[in-house]
């Protein structure tokens, strides 16, 4: 993944937190790419276990729990008798 598909990830989900992002074609026009990616990006975080829903009376998609989507990475932790 490129900075820059991360760094929309992480818009789509402080817009969703929110409950703002707008219809599909509204939230393509906010973050600059088209309605077609839109849809990539929602589909890949629900693959990653996002419970995205969208609502037809607030025009917007929202996590149906509450919650946040976080890319990161985690350091395993050194055994404790660890001689390098």
């Amino acid at each position: 993944m490129t900075t820059e598909t991360l760094q929309r990830l992480q818009r789509i989900d402080q817009l969703i937190q929110t409950k703002a992002t707008g219809t599909p074609s509204r939230l393509a026009t906010r973050i600059g790419i088209s309605e077609r990616c839109v849809y990539k990006y929602i589909n890949l975080m629900k693959d990653f276990g996002a419970p995205i829903k969208f609502s037809f009376s607030r025009q917007s998609y929202y996590y149906d729990e509450e919650g946040y989507f976080k890319i990161s990475f985690a350091f395993k932790k050194k055994p404790e008798n660890h001689i390098l």
